[in-house]
C-alpha cells in the first residue's frame, strides 16, 4: 500500500515546485523585457591622433541601465559600467575618419537603439614630437545653479597645435573638449558641493600639459537645505618630508575639536584637538616618506556638533620637491 501513497506525494510535490518556479499561467509576467531608452547627446573628439574621447548622457530604464557599449560603425570597441558616460577609444589611426554610436544595456541584456551617430576624424600623427603643450592659464570658473559649473581658461601653445583640453576634478578626468574651445560647462554635480577644477591641454602626439591653476567651485545648495559645514581657505604646501596644511574651520556654532583628513581619496587620520582649539585659522603637518616628484592630494571635513561629519573641503594637490 506504500507505494501508490509513494507516488501520489511526490506528484503532489512536482506540481507545488512547478508552481513556485513560475510554471503557472502568469510565469512570464515578472521577465524584464523592456528595452532602455536611447543614449542622447553623444559626442566624439579626438584627443591625439590615435584616440577618440566619446561622452554621451544618462539613458533610463524601467529596472536600470547596468552598462553602456560604443561601437564603431555598429562594432562593439568597449563596455563600460552604468555610472560611467564617457571613454577613450584608443589605439586609432592617425588621419582617419570614425563614427561612434553608444547604446545602453539592462540586467535583464535587453538592449537600446544605438544613438545617432558622432563622427570625428583623427588628425595627423605627430610621432617625433615629444614636447608638451604650456600650461593653460587663467582658469575661472562659476556655478550654474545646483548642477553644473561652467569654466573658461587662457589657450595654451604647443609646436604642433593642441588637440583637446581635459577637465579634471579631484584628479579625474570628467570632461573634454576640442582644442578650439576655452570653455566648458560640467553637468551632473550635487547641491551645496564645493567642486575643484583643473584643465591640461593635450596634443596630438598625446603629449599633456601641466595642470592649470585650481579653481573651486560651490554650487548653489538645494532648496530647503542649511549653510555649507565644509572648511575653507585649505592651503598645502609642500617640503622634502613633510606637507603643511592650513584652512578655516567652519562656523558650527561650537568650536571644532576634530577634523578628518583624506589622501589622494582615501582617508588617512583623524586630527585632533585635546583642549579648545586656537581661533581663526587651523594648521597640521604631516609627514611623507617618497622621494621627490610624488604628488598629493588634500581634502578635510569637520565633526559637527551633532556627531555628524560635515562636507569636504575643496582638494589641494601638491608635489613632493
Amino acid at each position: 500500500m506504500s507505494r501508490p501513497l509513494t507516488a501520489a506525494v511526490l506528484t503532489a510535490s512536482a506540481a507545488l515546485l512547478l508552481t513556485a518556479c513560475g510554471g503557472g499561467a502568469d510565469a512570464g509576467d515578472s521577465k524584464d523585457t523592456a528595452r532602455p531608452s536611447t543614449p542622447s547627446g553623444v559626442t566624439a573628439q579626438a584627443g591625439s591622433a590615435t584616440s577618440v574621447h566619446v561622452m554621451w548622457e544618462r539613458s533610463s530604464d524601467d529596472r536600470a541601465v547596468t552598462a553602456y557599449e560604443v561601437l564603431q560603425r555598429g562594432r562593439r570597441v568597449m563596455t563600460v559600467p552604468a555610472g560611467k558616460r564617457m571613454v577613450d577609444v584608443e589605439r586609432l589611426a592617425p588621419s582617419t575618419a570614425y563614427s561612434f554610436t553608444v547604446r545602453a544595456r539592462d540586467a535583464a541584456g535587453n538592449l537600446s537603439a544605438p544613438s545617432a551617430a558622432a563622427t570625428v576624424t583623427t588628425p595627423p600623427a605627430a610621432p617625433d614630437d615629444r614636447t608638451p603643450p604650456t600650461r593653460p592659464p587663467a582658469l575661472r570658473g562659476t556655478a550654474a545653479g545646483s548642477h553644473e559649473a561652467v569654466l573658461t581658461w587662457g589657450r595654451a601653445s604647443d609646436d604642433a597645435g593642441v588637440t583637446a583640453y581635459d577637465i579634471y576634478q579631484a584628479d579625474s578626468r570628467v570632461h573634454s573638449v576640442p582644442g578650439t574651445a576655452t570653455t566648458a560647462r560640467v553637468t551632473h554635480l550635487r547641491p551645496g558641493t564645493v567642486y575643484t577644477f583643473t584643465v591640461r591641454a593635450r596634443d596630438a602626439a598625446d603629449n599633456a600639459s601641466p595642470d592649470s591653476p585650481p579653481v573651486d567651485v560651490t554650487t548653489a545648495p538645494a532648496p530647503g537645505a542649511g549653510p555649507s559645514t565644509a572648511p575653507t581657505g585649505l592651503t598645502a604646501t609642500a617640503r622634502k618630508g613633510g606637507v603643511t596644511l592650513t584652512w578655516t574651520p567652519p562656523r558650527t556654532g561650537a568650536p571644532v575639536k576634530e577634523h578628518q583628513l583624506y589622501l589622494n581619496g582615501k582617508f588617512a587620520t583623524t586630527i585632533v584637538w585635546g583642549a579648545t582649539p586656537p581661533p581663526g585659522k587651523a594648521a597640521y603637518t604631516f609627514t611623507v616618506t617618497d622621494g621627490p616628484g610624488t604628488r598629493y592630494t588634500a581634502k578635510l571635513r569637520a565633526r559637527l556638533p551633532d556627531g555628524t561629519w560635515g562636507d569636504f573641503s575643496a582638494q589641494r594637490t601638491v608635489v613632493i620637491p
